[in-house]
């Protein structure tokens, strides 16, 4: 392992989106992340293809039943080792299970507990259900995304889950690690996509209290409001993004569609934006969308191809910067940011779940001993298992 973060251990229970997210990034720069799946039953495979699951990525993955006391008392032996503990549970489940912030922290006082939920730990929203675009519509965030006249546009899941989510439970765990060195005292962390996304929303407020942002969407500087701010579909049906705000660049993208600004209304004009939009929406449906780009390179009208992911990989600058890498012959996203003095190493691809429970567990210090009783428990589940199943199913074809 190599990066800034070098020397950092973290337990992580297994999950889903943005509580795996967090830890991927962890472990992308160099904490030595031991992500904790559960075993599964004989004849049962992970809900995903381990390969494809990206955020999984670049640690190893132990198999521990939470549900056994064995499992439990493992887990809590890991924690004394560990300095971060990461878990997305809804809140009283990790409690109900034996392994709550309470036992976790009486194990080691500092121990930094981070908890990844939708509502946060508490208020009466804490218990229900929810998925990101919920999250978003609470935080008020998601009643300013999308067009005029239209209903609200949910950002697929990035905003809730990784921005407001992951990225926040990041800040919040690497925060109280360097409050755990300084005090010698833990904490847990209460990371939830409500409160990031409301978080992530505080530039809109500004804008708003200034009198600078309306209250309809899609009528803003910013929500494709102006014309000279949004994405205009070319002749071949592929898409550029114009973000010419000030007015240099505003004037050099009206050089390069051709559009003379003395005979359009000007830039800053609301009344205007409806005729601007369509002039630059003829012009740029003319041509194909690598004709635009290529007139606007080096020019400063702030026009940019709408790339696909995959055309994204093969862009010059992305090359040029390394911005994707080729894991175990899956294109996906390098580790970010960049250090000049501890870089971060190409991350190892995601493993199969439960793969590396002699191994990991044995460099955790967990003695070898409780690791041949927690292997030869699990083959006795899947032998009574199968069992069961055979007397109840038959042998069969």
């Amino acid at each position: 392992m190599s990066g800034p973060l070098t020397g950092l251990r973290v337990v992580e229970i297994a999950g889903m989106g943005p509580a795996p997210f967090a830890a991927m990034v962890l472990a992308d720069l160099g904490a030595d992340v031991l992500k904790v799946d559960r075993t599964r039953p004989p004849g049962t495979a992970p809900a995903r293809d381990p390969r494809t699951d990206l955020l999984n990525r670049g640690r190893p993955s132990v198999a521990l039943d939470l549900k056994h006391p064995d499992g439990v008392e493992t887990l809590l032996t890991l924690t004394e080792r560990a300095d971060v503990l990461i878990e997305g549970f809804r809140p009283g489940v990790a409690e109900r299970l034996g392994f709550g912030p309470e036992v976790c922290l009486e194990r080691n006082p500092r121990l930094v507990y981070g908890r990844m939920t939708g509502w946060g730990q508490d208020g009466p929203l804490a218990a229900e259900p929810g998925h990101d675009i919920n999250y978003l519509a609470v935080s008020g965030v998601l009643s300013v995304l999308g067009r005029a006249n239209a209903p609200a546009t949910p950002p697929a899941n990035l905003l809730g889950d990784f921005g407001g989510g992951g990225m926040l439970l990041l800040v919040g765990v690497l925060s109280a690690v360097l409050s755990a060195r300084s005090t010698g005292e833990g904490q847990v962390v209460d990371a939830a996509m409500v409160d990031g996304s409301a978080l992530l929303g505080t530039f809109v407020r500004g804008f708003m209290a200034e009198g600078l942002w309306g209250p309809e969407r899609g009528t803003n500087t910013l929500d494709t409001g102006a014309p000279f701010y949004d994405v205009f579909v070319a002749s071949d049906g592929k898409e550029v993004a114009v973000g010419a705000l000030e007015a240099p660049f505003y004037a050099a993208l009206l050089d390069v569609l051709g559009l003379d600004a003395t005979e359009l209304p000007a830039q800053r004009d609301p009344d205007g934006w409806a005729v601007l939009r369509a002039r630059i929406a003829e012009r740029i449906a003319s041509a194909p969308r690598d004709h635009w780009v290529a007139r606007a390179a080096g020019t400063g009208a702030c026009l940019s191809p709408v790339l696909s992911m995959d055309e994204a990989a093969e862009h010059p600058h992305n090359v040029a910067r390394g911005t994707f890498v080729d894991i175990a012959g899956i294109t996906q996203p390098a580790p970010a940011p960049r250090f000049g003095g501890t870089p971060t190493a190409v991350p190892a691809p995601p493993p199969v779940p439960g793969r590396h429970t002699r191994t990991a567990l044995a460099r955790w210090g967990i003695p070898e001993t409780r690791i041949n009783d927690l292997l030869d428990a699990g083959a006795a589940a899947v032998a009574t298992q199968r069992t069961e199943r055979t007397k109840e199913h038959g042998h069969g074809l």
